[in-house]
């Protein structure tokens, strides 16, 4: 009787649980013969994913939608909330999922998690970076199909200042930054810690710029998209691109791309064809510039125009 009543608990448990690693384990097959396909975009991240009037709107999403079409599908938009860092969200988002992120449906199963995740740095070394004990970190995931190189830019208030040539000036004037960002890094330590007083801290772009607006700061600094797009929401000649030059930084450029899971990596092919499609064509200029934002393409495409031109 004993062990009936076990086996009565335990099957609806095992039940949810073989749910649980369903709703993560969707390989090529499985999502062409679904009809769709779930994209993870990062919520509340103009210009590249956010809601606008009610509906999904940004380069991301867009490029979300380019992406479905091109593989047939549905597209049902994943969206991520940032967690404390990279690794954190292609956990929670890619491979295994939040222990407290449930699905209604199913109490004992987890949300079914994005089959491709966007806008992810596409950087070798992060790839293959290890923990102490010589374990891969992101082993569990593939970060492939660079789509677009990004950069850091200053936007400035020209009534305020002349120019921006050099960051020597926020010696002087403030300097509006995202807090915990590498621009609130670089400028609070940069030049000695020189430029650290006048350096203020907002919890975004959007509101370091709107800071700038109302004359707390001279200036912005931020993903050069985000600054294209917020210049080009104020539509006011007086905020203009600064000259970029940020010494001893470190890496200024960088390329963004895809992760999928390792275990699918057919899924992350088929999607790499559509985003190459999209770059060479030039769709994807067109894409960003629709959005206001210029658009760079990654440095494997850089490479390969310089080869073919100096041939």
């Amino acid at each position: 009787m004993l062990r009936n009543k076990l086996l009565t608990l335990l099957i609806p448990l095992l039940t949810g649980l073989l749910a649980c690693e369903q709703a993560f384990a969707r390989l090529y097959d499985d999502v062409i013969d679904s009809g769709y396909i779930r994209i993870g975009v990062y919520k509340d991240f103009p210009p590249y994913s956010f809601i606008q009037d009610g509906e999904p709107t940004g380069i991301d999403v867009a490029i979300a939608r380019e992406m479905a079409e091109g593989l047939g599908l549905e597209l049902q938009l994943h969206w991520i909330i940032p967690d404390e860092g990279l690794e954190d969200d292609l956990r929670n988002n890619v491979w295994k999922g939040h222990y407290l992120d449930k699905d209604e449906d199913n109490p004992l199963a987890m949300k079914q998690l994005a089959d491709v995740m966007l806008r992810v740095p596409y950087d070798k070394a992060y790839a293959y970076k290890q923990d102490s004990l010589g374990y891969l970190i992101n082993e569990h995931v593939v970060m492939k199909a660079p789509y677009q190189q990004e950069r850091w830019q200053v936007a400035y208030d020209s009534k305020r200042l002349k120019a921006v040539r050099t960051v020597a000036v926020f010696q002087y004037d403030p300097i509006g930054v995202e807090v915990d960002s590498v621009p609130a890094f670089y400028f609070t330590s940069a030049l000695g810690g020189r430029m650290r007083n006048m350096t203020h801290h907002y919890a975004s772009p959007r509101l370091a710029f709107s800071a700038m607006q109302a004359g707390e700061v001279a200036a912005v600094m931020a993903m050069q998209s985000e600054i294209d797009w917020l210049l080009q929401q104020a539509n006011d000649p007086q905020y203009r691109l600064a000259e970029n030059s940020f010494p001893t930084m470190g890496k200024q450029t960088w390329d963004i791309g895809i992760a999928i899971r390792q275990t699918d990596r057919q899924l992350g092919y088929a999607v790499e064809e559509v985003l190459d499609r999209l770059i060479r064509s030039g769709e994807m200029g067109a894409l960003f510039a629709g959005h206001g934002v210029r658009y760079t393409k990654p440095a494997f495409y850089q490479v390969a125009e310089e080869a073919a031109t100096t041939n």
